[in-house]
């Protein structure tokens, strides 16, 4: 009859040596690191003017004249004139008044795979460009209402279309089809680079 080996000695030769059991520890380090979490998707800026809000005070001085004649003012001259002037205030008012607090601000968001530009409080003119279509994206470091013969939403031929609300800084950007759009926004460096990182991303520009 074979004897057991009693508990703790060592075993005869040619019996099998089992490998020693070590208990997993809770807080062993996992096999590899996270992946860093992926770079925002979102750009966003801004730019506004107070010069904007003095002129939507001067369309509310006249639109609130116009309803003073209409109301308490009682002309010799017949109703006419008054008709006229009532009827001039009330349109100068609000022409003024809707023009101005429509480009008082500019929004400029660049997500997923276009940009947005949102003017005024309402978020109304909105222009959408898909980033296909932009060619190239640069930055303009000094944009001016008198080259664009104004403030607003702005056109000319030889400079294609804009939205300016302020002096400074502006995006612009090139299209396929060869127009030109230019907006004023703060920060429009960083505004570029992101542009121009995620076209270079989808293989659609090529930095020089």
């Amino acid at each position: 009859m074979r004897d057991h080996p009693r508990s703790g000695a060592s075993p005869r030769d040619g019996d099998a040596a089992l490998p020693a059991y070590a208990p997993p520890h809770a807080d062993a380090a996992p096999a590899q690191d996270a992946a860093p979490p992926p770079p925002t998707e979102v750009w966003t800026g801004r730019a506004s003017s107070r010069l904007q809000w003095v002129l939507a005070a001067f369309g509310a001085a006249c639109l609130a004249l116009g309803i003073e004649l209409a109301v308490g003012a009682a002309w010799s001259g017949g109703p006419a004139p008054l008709v006229m002037s009532v009827v001039g205030c009330v349109a100068a008012g609000l022409l003024i008044l809707f023009g101005t607090l429509a480009f008082v601000k500019v929004n400029v968001k660049v997500e997923g795979d276009h940009l947005e530009v949102r003017c005024g409080h309402a978020g109304l003119p909105r222009r959408r460009i898909a980033l296909c279509d932009v060619v190239e994206a640069d930055h303009e470091p000094t944009v001016t209402p008198r080259h664009w013969g104004g403030w607003g939403y702005r056109w000319r031929p030889e400079k294609g279309t804009a939205v300016i609300v302020r002096s400074g800084e502006g995006l612009v950007l090139r299209l396929g089809d060869g127009r030109v759009f230019t907006v004023t926004v703060d920060d429009a460096e960083a505004a570029v680079r992101h542009i121009r990182a995620r076209l270079t991303g989808s293989g659609t520009y090529a930095a020089n």
